[in-house]
């Protein structure tokens, strides 16, 4: 029988490990986890986490993997769309799975277990929507035990979310250096003193930090001696909870949050260029639709309706946070904060561990509009470079081109010497054509936008 695609980020947790076997992701449970895994399931705890949509669900499967692993279990979890990564989430997000995981950790309390770590890569999102996904995260509460997860939660929650608010939400891409979150020294350190007035900050970071300093070498002895009660340790999550709540994402500018009011298209050009993609992606059937430089999501919305899911990326911050606020109760959108053009790296151990885009899954179509002079003028991108590296996300293509002489390419061109004597609609088929077949086309105003429909070739 052929080895199982393990998951690389397995080898982290003895008790288990996730693999894909046919496209479906699956999990198996070691026998040494056997216990912990039946009072999770017979505590009640797995049944009241699943109600309340706070859990991914799981059915049990067979041992596809051969005599090796006779004796693990072995569970088919509910498949996620799309895996993302704590650094590529908004503002809100964070603060969603934050939150998700304390209600997780007091609801293990009143079951009589609780979680052994608290990573925020234990969260992903379906649509806007944050469930907790590691099974094997549940083990049985020993009377009197601290919250050995402590110290995790807050390098991968409350640091970086303190550091959002008081300072800059560019500060959560410093999950990408630290992949167990950001160190709580470190946090302390680029926290303004203001942030002392937050108890919750002056507690779980400041004061955390100095202790953590002063004691390194004894801290974890102390810790394993300490006895918190589960009354006390219920205070403690309050506390946190108090502070998560009242962090808001610091306000920046941005050029971009307004742009669907305050841009150059006329309305027929919007309502033809809207009525044109709508009829393309009826035509396509897609299940799994990329809007790249999405903005705060209009042309997401308008695909919602006609795929199963959307993945929604702009380099803007602050655009995915409005959008992420103000589409909470959709189930098949979410919005990401990537920039394309150096997006997320693939890293962990060997480079393994987290993937990049395009190996996490591929787009049945990808929405590229007002984003090609970005590309190329913005970031010197070669037009046959971009065909490439969309021909990798994807099968099918809605692309605009946005020609030299319009006012936001213009404009772009206004503070930078023009070297752009290629940035022509020929050279720009040139390069895609060698890639794509261009099935129709669609002008959108005499000035030159243009709506291209590419299959790409096989």
């Amino acid at each position: 029988m052929p080895s199982p695609e393990i998951n690389p980020a397995s080898f982290r947790d003895p008790a288990g490990f996730v693999f894909k076997e046919d496209s479906e992701i699956y999990r198996a449970i070691a026998p040494s986890y056997n216990d912990d895994f039946n009072l999770f399931i017979q505590s009640g705890l797995y049944d009241y986490l699943k109600q309340k949509r706070l859990i991914t669900s799981h059915i049990d499967s067979k041992n596809i993997l051969g005599t090796e692993f006779s004796n693990y279990r072995f569970i088919k979890p509910e498949q996620i769309p799309f895996i993302s990564y704590p650094y590529e989430w908004c503002f809100s997000q964070l603060k969603s799975a934050a939150l998700l995981t304390l209600k997780i950790q007091k609801a293990c309390l009143k079951y009589g277990m609780t979680l052994k770590d608290a990573s925020a890569y234990n969260i992903q999102f379906i649509g806007n929507k944050p469930i907790f996904i590691d099974t094997l995260s549940f083990e049985k509460y020993i009377e009197a035990n601290p919250w050995f997860a402590y110290k995790q939660f807050c390098q991968h929650f409350l640091a970086p979310l303190a550091l959002m608010a008081y300072r800059s939400v560019e500060l959560l891409k410093l999950h990408l250096n630290y992949i167990d979150g950001i160190p709580i020294e470190l946090a302390s350190s680029l926290l303004p003193r203001r942030s002392i007035l937050n108890s919750g900050i002056a507690s779980h970071i400041i004061l955390h930090s100095k202790f953590q300093k002063k004691h390194s070498k004894e801290l974890s002895a102390k810790t394993d001696k300490a006895k918190v009660s589960k009354s006390s340790l219920m205070a403690m999550l309050q506390h946190i909870e108090d502070c998560i709540v009242s962090l808001n994402s610091k306000s920046e500018k941005s050029n971009w949050t307004e742009y669907v009011i305050n841009n150059t298209y006329s309305q027929e050009a919007v309502n033809i260029k809207e009525q044109t993609i709508i009829k393309w992606l009826e035509q396509s059937k897609a299940k799994n639709i990329y809007d790249l430089g999405c903005n705060t999501g209009s042309y997401s919305l308008l695909a919602s309706k006609y795929c199963n899911h959307v993945l929604s990326i702009d380099s803007d911050h602050n655009c995915i946070e409005k959008f992420y606020l103000s589409t909470k109760e959709k189930n098949n959108i979410l919005p990401l904060v990537i920039n394309l053009s150096t997006p997320s790296p693939s890293s962990g151990w060997a480079n393994k561990e987290h993937l990049t885009i395009n190996q996490r899954g591929k787009a049945d179509v990808l929405l590229a509009l007002a984003l090609i002079h970005h590309f190329r003028i913005t970031n010197n991108v070669p037009f046959y470079r971009i065909a490439d590296y969309l021909a990798d996300l994807g099968d099918r293509l809605i692309i605009e081109f946005i020609p030299k002489n319009d006012p936001m390419v213009q404009q772009m061109l206004s503070s930078r010497k023009d070297i752009f004597s290629d940035y022509k609609l020929e050279e720009f088929l040139n390069a895609f054509e060698k890639l794509f077949y261009i099935d129709e086309k669609k002008l959108l105003e005499n000035n030159g936008r243009i709506l291209f429909l590419m299959t790409k070739k096989t």
